[in-house]
């Protein structure tokens, strides 16, 4: 489950079933998203029935939430979270590699990534847009002296999460310079005068 908050662009990937039921999406919503940012004014979502159950709407009724639907044949309308799902997919197919049954487990790895690189809509980071600053990343972190019983788990552990990082936050750049090329590439620069019929 992908949530992203339209201001600052933060985003939560969330493990789930596809059989999850709507009480079992709303408990994974309270836990994950309700405790860090509150009860939302609005929120869009798609079609999906999980979304359209009577739990689900009465549920956000009463909380004083107003719900939003993409249209079923234009689902661009909730383009923040297609364009966030094409990036978390070229994110996850550059890290999962062999290992695809772990995909969940690198998904606080890609969402710390992808909260702490810069939005093309705010210049900004979502983190540096929530909390005034970006957190410290591992490739931040100052090297301390060896203590006298060293741990080679440890550094290999720590290299790793570096790499990690800094690999994934090098793939958001890409795709995102990628994606930027590409919505301007059939863009032509029109100047509009007052008057002129548009």
């Amino acid at each position: 489950m992908v949530m992203v908050d339209r201001f600052s662009k933060m985003a939560h990937f969330v493990p789930c079933h596809t059989t999850d039921d709507a009480t079992q999406i709303a408990n994974l919503y309270f836990k994950e998203i309700v405790k860090l940012h509150g009860i939302p004014k609005s929120m869009v979502s798609d079609w999906d029935t999980k979304f359209l159950s009577h739990f689900w709407l009465t549920l956000w009724r009463r909380m004083g939430t107003h719900l939003k639907f993409s249209t079923t044949c234009h689902p661009q309308t909730d383009g923040q979270i297609e364009v966030t799902n094409r990036t978390l997919g070229t994110l996850l197919r550059a890290l999962v590699k062999k290992n695809i049954k772990e995909w969940d487990e690198l998904l606080p790895h890609a969402e710390f990534a992808f909260n702490r690189a810069p939005s093309k809509a705010t210049g900004l980071s979502p983190f540096q847009i929530v909390y005034g600053q970006n957190p410290r990343a591992p490739w931040d972190l100052i090297p301390i002296p060896t203590p006298t019983k060293f741990s080679w788990e440890v550094e290999k552990r720590s290299k790793e999460i570096q790499d990690l990082h800094f690999h994934i936050w090098e793939r958001i750049e890409k795709f995102n310079t990628q994606a930027m090329n590409q919505a301007n590439k059939h863009k032509k620069n029109v100047q509009y005068q007052p008057g002129d019929l548009v």
